[in-house]
């Protein structure tokens, strides 16, 4: 076997050796959007795998076509081909190059609006979802429990096959909550309540991250949600309101301060704190903001914009 041939199946085999070592590596539990543990995870990565496959159906023929192409009509001595500068179109050639993406950017287009309009809903109907208000600040992550009356810092206690439904703001620069193996993430934003539901169906501790550049602490802007059952999940709160001490304004006041912190428990919080700090950072100024969260909008301090334009109004037709 000459040197030639042998450097060509040394070369094979190592493209071989690579390739499998990137896509089994995609298996590997270190790749966490591709190893989702609930509903939302799922859907999404049902979504990446169809759009691979749709993106590969087109990369690899061009590809293909390419590498045939620069080879087969390569020039080299003696070559009598014709010569044709004025050739301008090909009918059949153009109906393939536009319609294929025409066909895949429909597929792609359809099943995303599907999915999206999907996951804005609870994964499950039949079972009473869990509320979560969520605080980012800088560097850390606020939970408050408003059913079970309890919070947390940098961590997030869920129970299995519940729906969690997410409700995100900001009390600091603009941040995006995401949790990789439980589904997509979600802007925080100061003056706005967003939403997201997610589940988790198996126990487990799952890393979550902002996912939005936020400054020095950005590093350690991270929490885990840890998924429990039921049982284990009330047990929990009993004991967090049984040993933990309260949150009170003044605590928040200090909590909000950028700064990077473990973790926290508190068995109390001061009423209507995330409404409140919706309020106050801008949710005064979109009247509506708050009337689908819990609670609705604050009863106290700042109030909606449209009762006081009216009450002014009011007040100065009377003083007329």
């Amino acid at each position: 076997m000459g040197q030639r041939e042998m450097r060509r199946r040394v070369t094979r085999v190592g493209v071989i050796a690579v390739a499998a070592a990137l896509l089994l590596s995609g298996c590997s539990p270190q790749y966490m959007v591709l190893n989702p543990v609930g509903p939302v995870g799922k859907k999404e990565l049902d979504l990446i795998l169809l759009s691979t496959v749709l993106i590969m159906m087109v990369i690899l023929p061009v590809l293909a076509l390419l590498f045939y192409i620069v080879w087969r009509y390569r020039d080299k001595p003696g070559n009598k081909a014709p010569y044709q500068p004025r050739w301008s179109e090909n009918k059949v050639l153009e109906v393939i190059w536009w319609g294929i993406p025409i066909v895949v950017v429909a597929i792609l287009g359809t099943a995303t609006v599907k999915t999206t309009y999907a996951l804005v809903k609870p994964p499950e109907t039949n079972v009473k979802p869990l509320t979560v208000e969520v605080v980012s600040l800088d560097w850390k992550w606020l939970f408050l429990y408003p059913d079970q009356g309890v919070a947390t810092v940098n961590y997030c206690e869920i129970p299995t096959g519940v729906p969690v439904q997410f409700e995100l703001t900001s009390d600091a620069p603009m941040n995006s909550f995401w949790v990789p193996q439980l589904g997509g993430q979600e802007y925080t934003m100061p003056g706005m309540a967003m939403r997201l539901w997610l589940q988790a169906d198996k126990p487990g501790t799952y890393y979550g991250h902002g996912a939005n550049f936020t400054g020095e602490g950005f590093a350690h802007d991270e929490f885990r949600v840890v998924a429990v059952d039921e049982t284990k999940f009330n047990d929990w709160v009993t004991h967090v309101k049984q040993t933990a001490p309260a949150l009170t304004k003044a605590g928040y006041a200090q909590l909000k301060r950028p700064s990077i912190m473990g973790t926290a428990s508190y068995k109390s919080f001061p009423p209507g704190l995330f409404n409140d700090t919706v309020w106050a950072d801008g949710g005064q100024y979109m009247p509506g903001m708050l009337n689908d969260v819990p609670g609705g909008a604050p009863k106290h301090g700042m109030q909606d914009t449209s009762s006081m334009s009216s009450r002014m109004a009011q007040e100065a037709h009377m003083s007329s």
